[in-house]
C-alpha cells in the first residue's frame, strides 16, 4: 500500500473572532474520512491552523508522505515559506497562536508534508466540502472552547 496521505483542510470563522470551526478531508488510498468541529469563540486562521492539527493527530503511524491542501495563505506560507522555523528560533516573539503553532510544529516532525495552497470557493470540490463542514460546524451552536484563544483574551 502507498503511504501516501491527502488531507483537505478549511478553517471558518463567523466574525473574527466569532463561533468558527473546521473542516478536514482524509484519503489514503480509496479510504476517505471527513472531520468537523466547532468552538464558540475562535478565529479564522485557528481555525485553518487547527484543521491541519486534527488531521495530523488522526494518524496512527509516523515517517507518512502528506499532502496537505488548503486555501490559508497563512499556514501554507507559514510551512512553506519557512516563517515557522523563525519562529520557532525567536521562540514566537511577537506572533500569534503559539499554542496551535507548536502543537502543529511537534505533530509535523513525524511525517513528510508538503502543502499546497488551492484557492477558497472555487472549482476544488474537496476543499468545498471542508468549508462546508467548517461552516457547519461553526454554526451548528456544539461547540467545544478554544481555551488557546480565549486565554489569551483574557490576557489583553
Amino acid at each position: 500500500m502507498s503511504k501516501q496521505l491527502t488531507v483537505y483542510t478549511d478553517g471558518a470563522a463567523r466574525g473574527n473572532p466569532g463561533p468558527g470551526g473546521y473542516g478536514v478531508i482524509l484519503q489514503w488510498g480509496e479510504a476517505y474520512k471527513e472531520l468537523a468541529q466547532g468552538y464558540r469563540r475562535t478565529t479564522n486562521n485557528r481555525m485553518e491552523l487547527l484543521a491541519v492539527i486534527v488531521a495530523l493527530q488522526q494518524l496512527t503511524r509516523e515517517g507518512l508522505n502528506i499532502t496537505i491542501y488548503s486555501d490559508s495563505q497563512y499556514v501554507v506560507n507559514a510551512v512553506e515559506k519557512g516563517w515557522l522555523k523563525n519562529w520557532v528560533k525567536t521562540n514566537f516573539k511577537g506572533k500569534k497562536n503559539t499554542d496551535l503553532w507548536m502543537r502543529y510544529y511537534q505533530l509535523a516532525g513525524k511525517h513528510n508534508i508538503r502543502f499546497c495552497w488551492v484557492k477558497g470557493h472555487a472549482n476544488n470540490p474537496y476543499n468545498n466540502r471542508c468549508d462546508i463542514l467548517a461552516t457547519q460546524a461553526a454554526d451548528s451552536g456544539q461547540w467545544l472552547i478554544d481555551e488557546g484563544f480565549e486565554q489569551s483574551e483574557r490576557n489583553l
